[in-house]
């Protein structure tokens, strides 16, 4: 669950880690092995989330919870859970997993990430054998937008890589026919901006019906 640096993060606020307690707080001080940590996005703003990433300080379970917005702005935003109990560490009693640094992917949620105005995370430890445990490093990463131009433009590239030895006979070289498609796409384009809404009006020559004019149903 290594993770990587390969866009910027998010600018978002990490609270400080709340830790649940077991009894009464004031005079009952035995953990409950439960804390919860809130990461707030930019106020007034939604990101759709890529990846999470963190270092982990001896948390064994961590679970993601999501304050996702609807797209209309018109519904309340709802909490959501996206993973459940992941594991970072391989045994909550030994030491292996637990300063590892981990990602959680959109792919590896229950629910699509996007629209999400904050996450809440809560982290696990049963295990008495650490007094302390939290996530560090926490970043998020937002999910870039393909570029629809690009897409195309690698689309009309990837006709012009044809095997040369392969049997073309008979066959348009590709060059040819990617030159047509860029041409009929950049002429789409032309007549959609020209478009008019006036009305061509009825087909007469000298108050009368050309024939040759009227269309048959």
């Amino acid at each position: 669950m290594s993770g990587g640096a390969d866009a910027q993060p998010v600018t978002c606020t990490v609270k400080a880690a709340v830790h649940l307690q077991v009894g009464d707080a004031t005079t009952d001080t035995a953990p409950s092995g439960v804390c919860v940590v809130d990461v707030n996005l930019p106020f007034g703003k939604s990101v759709n989330i890529e990846k999470i990433t963190f270092k982990n300080y001896y948390t064994a379970y961590v679970t993601v919870r999501l304050l996702r917005r609807s797209p209309e702005q018109e519904a309340p935003a709802k909490w959501c859970t996206a993973v459940r109990d992941l594991p970072l560490m391989d045994n909550p009693h030994t030491e292996r997993g637990s300063q590892d640094y981990c990602s959680i992917h959109r792919t590896h949620m229950q629910v699509e990430p996007d629209h999400v105005a904050s996450v809440r995370l809560i982290l696990r430890q049963p295990s008495c054998a650490w007094m302390t445990f939290s996530l560090e490093e926490i970043q998020i990463y937002p999910r870039s937008q393909p570029d629809p131009e690009k897409e195309v433009s690698d689309w009309l590239s990837d006709l012009t890589l044809v095997d040369q030895h392969s049997n073309l006979e008979g066959l348009p070289h590709p060059q040819t026919v990617s030159s047509s498609i860029q041409q009929m796409w950049a002429l789409t384009e032309v007549m959609q901006s020209s478009q008019t809404t006036a009305s061509i009006g009825r087909f007469d020559v000298d108050g009368c019906y050309e024939v040759n004019l009227l269309s048959l149903p």
